[in-house]
């Protein structure tokens, strides 16, 4: 590549030195002309020598001169963005710069000619260094047609359009376009020729063919590239790249923003009949015999996953392994498909159409499934998550999502919970996960917390006694743990007790409204009060005030 950019710098040395002296620029408070001003006097310099030096110093202001280029052709689009500028000096400079790049083409053009030769007439040891060549030479014409596409760019924008030339650089673009996706088409066949071969090869064959294989690769890799390049820039200058964008996608299989494109997907649609057609046409006597292999794999596959469900549920279903009901589901479901499309997969391929394709179109479209169902995903990673770590099963009692009920289904995707109120709610997962999940039933022993206040005027030990024959008078009260009933606060208006007893989770919700009753009834059998708010309400400062006025 070094021996590349220094031999087009001297064709830039030759463009510098030959050319008449550079108008001069007036001189301006502008900075980007007194910038444009010293880069040509600087370029003026480095060419003169360029021309008397020789050796590394020539090297040393040969690369001068490409950066001093670089810099020169950045501030002219400074100043082309000025609607101030002066437009007849930059169409000047941008003249300079469009004889430059036709000259820098010419050059590049030759050399790949005979950098291709070279390598056609290399040795095999040799190829390699000879391919690179080749590739740093069709690398930097590239970036001469981007700067030559740019150059045309500039001269519209100061009023001096150039359609002719613009329509002969598009004529050359689709010119490389064709011969590269050829070359690429060519490159790709001879791979799979060496792959094929390769299989079969041993001994000193084998050893050229691996040569010959790596070789192959390289160009393909090499034309791949260019052909990218040059799509990009064919793109910009707005050429139909459709089927070349195509045969990129069948080559890499990278997925871009492009297959987006309706032309694109219809190019590789057709593209994909049309194999498909030819296919057909070619093995029709062996395909009722292959139709048939077919028929028979998938009914085999198909009694397989009936028995690979009944055996998969049996085994998930052990107490052993103490599996939630969303977990056997998923393992009883997933079993059966896997075993289904493993089948598919089979039958496929004794039938002979060529998966890749297939799988590739399928990863496509999963790809854009995906962001078409973003939330979809997110509620089935939530459902993953719930059956790893299994905070609830079907038939408990939860508060999750902000909504209150009784589990009666689970998926991978929602959740139905059954409200008090017989009503069903669907709950997608993302929406529980993400949120507290409060299991009520998950345990077989629950406490029931509750709050009775007596009046300040009460007796304590009464209270607590009452209480106590309460809580231990229930049946459906356990005595282990035993119950705690304990005066808590002293409240503002009451004396507050705590009565926690134990129960069995189903019987929660009995015990607590029994005994909410029977201390109701007890507390009015005893005598003993039941505080409310109340607020006493004292005028003692307005019997003063009329107190005093009757007085006067």
């Amino acid at each position: 590549m070094r021996l590349l950019v220094l031999m087009l710098i001297f064709i830039s040395t030759l463009s510098f030195a030959e050319t008449k002296p550079q108008p001069t620029i007036p001189q301006q408070t502008n900075v980007e002309y007194q910038q444009l001003q010293t880069l040509n006097k600087e370029l003026n310099v480095l060419a003169k020598e360029a021309t008397s030096t020789t050796g590394s110093s020539l090297d040393v202001i040969r690369l001068q001169l490409l950066n001093k280029n670089k810099e020169l052709r950045k501030t002219l689009v400074e100043l082309i963005d000025d609607k101030n500028a002066d437009k007849k000096l930059l169409v000047k400079q941008v003249e300079q710069q469009i004889t430059f790049a036709a000259e820098a083409e010419k050059f590049l053009q030759t050399k790949v000619e005979r950098d291709q030769k070279d390598l056609d007439k290399a040795k095999d040891t040799d190829k390699l260094v000879a391919l690179k060549a080749l590739t740093e030479s069709r690398d930097f014409i590239i970036l001469v047609l981007n700067e030559e596409w740019e150059n045309y760019q500039w001269m519209e924008r100061l009023g001096k359009p150039q359609p002719n030339a613009i329509k002969a650089l598009k004529n050359n673009i689709e010119h490389r376009l064709d011969f590269m996706s050829a070359s690429l088409t060519f490159g790709s066949q001879a791979v799979d020729l060496n792959e094929k071969q390769l299989k079969s090869a041993t001994g000193d064959e084998l050893k050229a063919l691996q040569v010959s294989q790596i070789l192959a690769q390289r160009q393909v890799d090499s034309d791949t590239k260019n052909l990218t390049d040059l799509v990009k820039l064919a793109d910009n200058m707005g050429i139909d790249t459709a089927e070349y964008k195509r045969l990129l996608f069948e080559q890499t299989g990278n997925v871009t923003d492009d297959l987006l494109n309706s032309k694109v997907m219809w190019s590789i649609a057709t593209s994909w009949t049309t194999e498909f057609g030819s296919w057909l046409f070619e093995n029709l006597p062996q395909m009722i015999f292959k139709v048939f292999i077919f028929i028979f794999i998938i009914f085999a596959f198909k009694t397989l996953k009936n028995i690979v469900r009944k055996m998969v549920t049996r085994a998930v279903s052990t107490k052993n392994l103490k599996m939630s009901m969303l977990m056997q589901e998923f393992f009883i479901s997933m079993s059966g498909k896997i075993v289904f499309a493993i089948g598919i997969l089979i039958a496929l391929s004794q039938v002979g159409l060529n998966l890749a394709p297939i799988l590739t179109g399928f990863g496509v479209a999963g790809i854009i499934i995906g962001f078409a169902l973003q939330d979809t995903l997110s509620n089935f990673a939530s459902g993953m998550m719930l059956l790893i770590y299994r905070p609830f099963d079907v038939g408990d009692l939860v508060e999750a999502g902000s909504i209150t009920g009784k589990v009666s289904h689970m998926s991978l995707v929602n959740t139905t919970i059954k409200t008090f109120s017989n009503e069903i709610i669907i709950v997608p997962n993302s929406k529980i996960w993400g949120d507290i999940i409060k299991n009520v039933t998950h345990e077989k022993v629950r406490r029931i917390d509750m709050v009775f206040g007596i009046g300040y005027s009460d007796d304590i030990e009464k209270t607590e006694r009452v209480l106590q024959d309460i809580v231990e008078s229930h049946p459906s009260v356990l005595r282990s743990p035993e119950p705690n009933i304990k005066l808590h606060t002293l409240n503002s208006s009451s004396v507050d007790f705590i009565v926690r007893p134990w129960v069995k989770t189903d019987d929660y919700w009995d015990v607590y409204w029994d005994i909410t009753r029977e201390v109701k009834m007890r507390f009015d059998r005893e005598g003993i009060s039941i505080p409310f708010p109340q607020q006493d309400v004292h005028l003692h400062m307005v019997e003063k005030a009329i107190e005093s006025k009757i007085a006067n």
